[in-house]
């Protein structure tokens, strides 16, 4: 593919110009578009807008299991055989002690999230003081996923400080009753419209993998632009066991085969930095799993991501993470006073291990 094609993608992003579908097809699919210049092309519409810096955050799994959805990719759903260990809302005091422990950590935003269809009026109330209280204790950016919100609701959330509320599309209208049946598209399209009616910041993304086709991840990718979202989270779609679209459910007929390479899932990136030029675009659940050796080249679309793993699936060890974004030249964007100590720490030393005799000689062992 000519040089023209590359540098016309980051033209047309950094001019809020729509790609057609067509181009999108060409970027996710395309064998005569090669990736490094496509994750070039993407990072030039990150860097305008995001510089260097890397935001961090975590997920506190503040209630687990108990959910009567039938999410086909989630281990908590009420169609899903996964063992997990089932519990109510953590109390007060060990959801403070975790915002404590996210605003230490360096993380920008402490993500709260709850299993469930949805809170109850009551339920609104007590987190709306829960996050005054976080908010006033710590200077951290909060987010809080409970399920399906009114305007009413929202309305509280926001009074009380809530920086963002999440509720991830995750696919296509049109693909959206293969993944789940016990509410719609359009139940989670009027929760994102009521936080934007009252004003409150929505962060909202997508599942990669759950037997989709190139053209249900174009059009969320613009329902997700129409929407403006100031956050979009690109999870790739992780096979645990027992999940209704996992592909060891084999006697399910909505079971999908995971197929996904680094390659694709580092060009699905780029096409949603390209659509969503001013959003925060976070590589978020399976990147370990799907991008293997090439994880850290979801950075250069991508400018945020978790630590400390996700609801239910462990990730890499923070540790780990810190030191590939530091590796690959980018800055760790914090809300902690000590900024600039913080993305200057020290990498962990590692001791270089000399190889033993038997290994130097594998012959003399027969």
């Amino acid at each position: 593919m000519e040089t023209t094609f590359y540098h016309q993608l980051t033209t047309t992003s950094l001019q809020d110009k729509l790609l057609s579908d067509a181009c999108c097809e060409k970027i996710l699919a395309g064998s005569d578009v090669e990736l490094l210049p496509l994750l070039d092309a993407a990072y030039q519409v990150r860097k305008t807008y995001f510089q260097n810096e890397v935001q961090l955050h975590i997920l506190n799994n503040a209630q687990n299991g108990y959910c009567p959805e039938d999410c086909g990719y989630c281990a908590q759903a009420s169609s899903a055989t996964t063992d997990i260990e089932a519990y109510p809302l953590k109390p007060d005091a060990e959801i403070l002690e975790e915002a404590k422990r996210a605003y230490e950590s360096g993380a920008y935003r402490y993500c709260i999230v709850m299993s469930g269809r949805g809170p109850s009026p009551k339920r609104v109330s007590y987190l709306a003081e829960l996050i005054h209280t976080v908010k006033t204790r710590y200077p951290i950016e909060v987010c809080l996923s409970a399920g399906l919100i009114d305007i009413e609701s929202a309305h509280i959330l926001k009074a009380a400080g809530l920086d963002r509320l999440n509720h991830n599309l995750n696919t296509s209208e049109a693909h959206y009753p293969n993944v789940c049946s016990t509410h719609t598209y359009q139940d989670r399209m009027e929760t994102l419209q009521a936080a934007q009616t009252v004003g409150l910041a929505c962060c909202s993304g997508v599942i990669v993998g759950m037997g989709e086709g190139t053209d249900d991840l174009i059009q969320v990718a613009k329902s997700l632009r129409q929407l403006e979202v100031a956050s979009l989270p690109v999870n790739f779609f992780l096979p645990i066991s027992g999940t209704q679209l996992s592909e060891s459910v084999t006697e399910n007929p909505r079971s999908v085969s995971t197929t996904l390479s680094p390659d694709y899932c580092l060009r699905v990136l780029c096409l949603y930095r390209f659509l969503n030029p001013r959003a925060e675009i976070r590589v978020a659940a399976g990147r370990e799993h799907h991008l293997r050796s090439m994880e850290v080249m979801a950075l250069y679309p991508a400018n945020s991501m978790f630590i400390d793993g996700y609801l239910n699936a462990e990730g890499s060890a923070a540790s780990r993470t810190m030191e590939m974004i530091k590796d690959a030249g980018f800055a760790v964007k914090t809300n902690a006073e000590n900024v600039e100590q913080f993305n200057q720490g020290d990498i962990e030393k590692r001791d270089v291990l000399l190889k033993e005799l038997k290994v130097l000689r594998p012959r003399m062992d027969s």
